[in-house]
């Protein structure tokens, strides 16, 4: 029996986790503002992790900049920013790797305090790379106020997540005069062959 109960939470898990990526990509292709998909985004990382916080920030230039909360900070979006060699999160920007502290993030020495944020006295972090094109573009954050032992599959979701918001940049640059112009017939046959390693 207990074999059956955990192959039954590991498929709801499996299941949950496709329901958010449907949900993201949904929002990507909406004719909808960054900002707006990027709220919606966070709304959906948190009803999935049940965090207490989840924040993105961009690049821009050397800086990362806070461009979206779950949390109201309507304050600190657009304007909260931190070079990218601080802090926790600008050691996922630079190692372009993901980080899992369960507790007492706040006491590592790459954590940076910007004492305006209720987050800086969050105990457990998961931050994941935002990636477009094999280039980090930003980071995603998911913060517990208490302790909490992120699992795999948590970690493997943000990380997914993040290669979901690199992606929806990149759309977001293009116009849409371009996607109704396009061949994408042409763009995919002239970029040449596939070539399967074995």
């Amino acid at each position: 029996m207990p074999k059956s109960r955990d192959l039954e939470l590991r498929l709801q898990r499996t299941e949950a986790q496709l329901s958010l990526f449907q949900k993201i990509s949904r929002l990507m292709v909406r004719d909808m503002s960054l900002a707006e998909v990027l709220q919606g985004i966070v709304t959906l990382v948190v009803q999935f992790t049940e965090c207490d916080s989840c924040l993105v920030y961009l690049l821009d230039g050397d800086d990362l900049v806070l461009c979206a909360s779950n949390t109201p900070h309507p304050s600190t979006i657009g304007k909260l920013r931190m070079r990218s060699n601080e802090g926790l999160t600008g050691w996922v920007a630079r190692e372009r790797r993901l980080l899992a502290i369960s507790r007492e993030a706040y006491r590592d020495a790459r954590f940076k305090m910007f004492g305006e944020l209720p987050e800086d006295t969050y105990e457990s972090f998961l931050s994941a790379p935002v990636i477009a094109r094999n280039r980090v573009v930003g980071v995603i954050n998911v913060q517990h106020k208490m302790p909490h032992q992120h699992t795999g599959n948590e970690m493997e979701v943000l990380t997914t997540v993040g290669e979901q918001v690199g992606c929806m940049l990149l759309l977001a640059r293009m116009p849409a005069s371009a996607l109704e112009s396009a061949n994408h017939v042409e763009l995919v046959l002239s970029s040449g062959p596939v070539v399967m390693k074995p």
